[in-house]
């Protein structure tokens, strides 16, 4: 029998990925630079490597990437990114909005650059103790970012998302 069951999320894989990536486009996906930015599309590839793979099929509220064409609203927005991670109960990553104390390598932060809406979404690559935003290091796509301190960033408003781990299926003996 087969049931859901919660694994934990390899913030070390999300990174190197993060690392391989940052200056550069995975040939599997498609480069959303032009077409609105690929911040949120490169935070959901790290994520996905951390979470072994895992997506979520669910239509149109899950989290998921086949090509261009199909794919979730959560893949490559921002807030609906956000509302997937805090709000999944079923297969991939899920999480929790955190405080920036509780800021991890492998979690996300989003931040809102101007106007009503969260905007971009780097990932956090190393974390300073405590944290801060002079310590927390991000890598980005949409002004490409690798290690680069959320303090350089013209935010008016920031939030993290602490990814907990992900839901897969798996047999129960």
């Amino acid at each position: 029998m087969k049931i859901l069951g919660e694994f934990p999320y390899s913030r070390e894989a999300a990174v190197d990925y993060a690392a391989r990536w940052a200056y550069g486009r995975n040939p599997k996906y498609y480069d959303f630079e032009q077409i609105g930015g690929d911040c949120t599309n490169f935070a959901s590839q790290c994520i996905l490597a951390g979470s072994a793979g895992v997506m979520n099929f669910t239509p149109t509220f899950g989290w998921y990437y086949l090509d261009l064409n199909h794919r979730a609203p959560a893949w490559t927005g921002v807030v609906f990114l956000y509302n997937f991670l805090t709000g999944n109960q079923g297969p991939g990553p899920f999480g929790r909005e955190a405080e920036m104390a509780a800021v991890l390598p492998g979690d996300l932060c989003q931040l809102k650059l101007g106007g009503e809406a969260f905007q971009h979404s780097p990932v956090v690559v190393a974390a300073g103790s405590p944290p801060s935003p002079s310590n927390i290091l991000v890598a980005a796509h949409s002004f490409d970012a690798w290690r680069r301190p959320l303090s350089t960033y013209p935010y008016t408003q920031l939030r993290f998302i602490h990814i907990e781990g992900y839901r897969a299926l798996r047999e129960e003996p």
